[in-house]
């Protein structure tokens, strides 16, 4: 058994202010004697405007949110994946990547979101992440202490081969952090979740940023912790804050042997 942490956020566009909220979230998952702390995506930086992102944005050495939280990992000996963040990784590229950081502080891995946002969901609502991110190219898989985890970013959650293969490849864990939109959280991102904890057998970590941003923008939140099973263990709705639960390392592998679908392509 271990405890997890999920963070949920309603992060505006200063780095700075993000990362206080952040560090005291965290303070308060470590009150909840929690070991692994997860982050919603874009956690750092909420904005899709490319030309003030490339101004502001930095490489991943230079990253003011990502270095404070490699401080928090080693000062509170905590494993914590920052949902994502927007580094630039070249003169005029972006991309929106998902860091794990170990309980001593070091990047274990990252990953860079595959699969680019680009809707219209109205005449109102239209996002295209591709104009402002380079989309990444490799699934990503992390050992921690307890078990595989698997990583993933937000509009992932709708390619559910990418999930299978990281069920396959071993995984117990999923994170999908995660900025739904009001519009298509409130009709599809229960359903979603609960189906990829169900047809992998993987406990699903998913922190999300929640409400009315300074841009308008409003995302869904209902932060969630999901079962191998499809239970719900724990979700938070609207308000900026952490949930914790314990988790029993055993249960995907006892559910995968009761109903072996995972042995079938």
């Amino acid at each position: 058994m271990f405890r997890v942490s999920c963070i949920q956020l309603k992060s505006n566009n200063n780095i700075l202010h993000n990362l206080k909220k952040t560090e005291k979230l965290i303070s308060k998952a470590v009150k909840q004697k929690t070991d692994f702390i997860l982050t919603p995506e874009i956690s750092s930086l909420f904005s899709l405007d490319k030309k003030k992102l490339l101004k502001i944005c930095k490489s991943m050495e230079e990253d003011i949110y990502l270095n404070g939280i490699k401080k928090l990992a080693k000062k509170y000996k905590k494993w914590i994946l920052i949902g994502s963040l927007i580094i630039k990784v070249s003169k005029n590229k972006l991309v929106n990547r998902s860091v794990l950081v170990d309980k001593t502080g070091k990047i274990k891995t990252y990953y860079d979101k595959i699969h680019m946002y680009d809707v219209v969901l109205n005449k109102r609502e239209k996002y295209f992440e591709s104009k402002t991110f380079s989309a990444g190219k490799k699934i990503k898989t992390s050992n921690l202490p307890w078990g595989k985890l698997g990583l993933s970013i937000c509009y992932d959650l709708r390619f559910p081969n990418m999930y299978r293969k990281l069920s396959k490849d071993g995984c117990y864990y999923i994170s999908i952090p995660s900025a739904f939109t009001e519009t298509t959280g409130k009709r599809h991102w229960h359903s979603l979740l609960k189906a990829r904890a169900i047809e992998n057998f993987c406990y699903i970590f998913a922190p999300a940023q929640g409400g009315i941003h300074y841009n308008g923008r409003k995302t869904f939140g209902h932060t969630m912790i999901v079962s191998p099973d499809g239970k719900i263990l724990k979700e938070l709705k609207k308000s900026e804050g952490v949930i914790t639960v314990s988790v029993d390392s055993n249960l995907p592998k006892k559910l995968r042997s009761i109903i072996p679908s995972l042995k079938f392509e």
